[in-house]
């Protein structure tokens, strides 16, 4: 598996990165030589956060923990990781395919003019047709509210969304 570090606003040594590289190899059973995990540290507000992505065969995986060391929040995030993938197994194992997807996330800064929108982000990823329930299993697995992703019947471009009362809705367009 290909491991990409990096460090916001800091430096990282090499032991803790070492030490973070020794922890993460557990996961080479779960995912080939294909997949890529990207390993952010930052330190916001005197904590030690690390971000963990993992891309294999389409989906994505991700955690974000922070403590006080580098390592507790490695543990931490590692956890939540292996409980993602024990818990979406099977599921995952009937749907993944060598293609990928993709989604738009734009976080849009305040706006004090609404004649006046800056965009702050904007991610790609590559884009597959999918299932409706495989697209909720995809934003679940990435801890977002909402998910774009192409209908496999329709092949129109959906949304799925966590309703604040619970469940999910879809936006279909006419």
């Amino acid at each position: 598996m290909k491991m990409n570090f990096t460090a916001r606003q800091m430096r990282v040594f090499d032991s803790v990165k070492e030490n973070a590289q020794k922890k993460l190899a557990k996961f080479d059973k779960f995912f080939g030589d294909e997949a890529e995990m990207d390993i952010t540290f930052s330190m916001p507000n005197n904590l030690e956060k690390v971000e963990i992505t993992i891309r294999s065969q389409g989906m994505v995986y991700r955690a974000e923990e922070a403590g006080e060391t580098f390592a507790n929040a490695i543990d931490s995030a590692i956890s939540a990781l292996e409980r993602q993938i024990r818990k979406n197994k099977t599921r995952l194992q009937k749907r993944i395919k060598s293609e990928g997807f993709q989604i738009a996330d734009e976080d849009i800064g305040d706006v004090g003019d609404e004649e006046y929108v800056q965009t702050v982000r904007t991610k790609t990823f590559p884009f597959k047709p999918m299932s409706v329930e495989e697209a909720i299993l995809q934003m679940n697995l990435l801890g977002h509210d909402f998910f774009v992703f192409k209908d496999a019947d329709s092949l129109e471009t959906c949304v799925v969304y966590r309703r604040k009362a619970g469940g999910y809705g879809l936006i279909v367009p006419e």
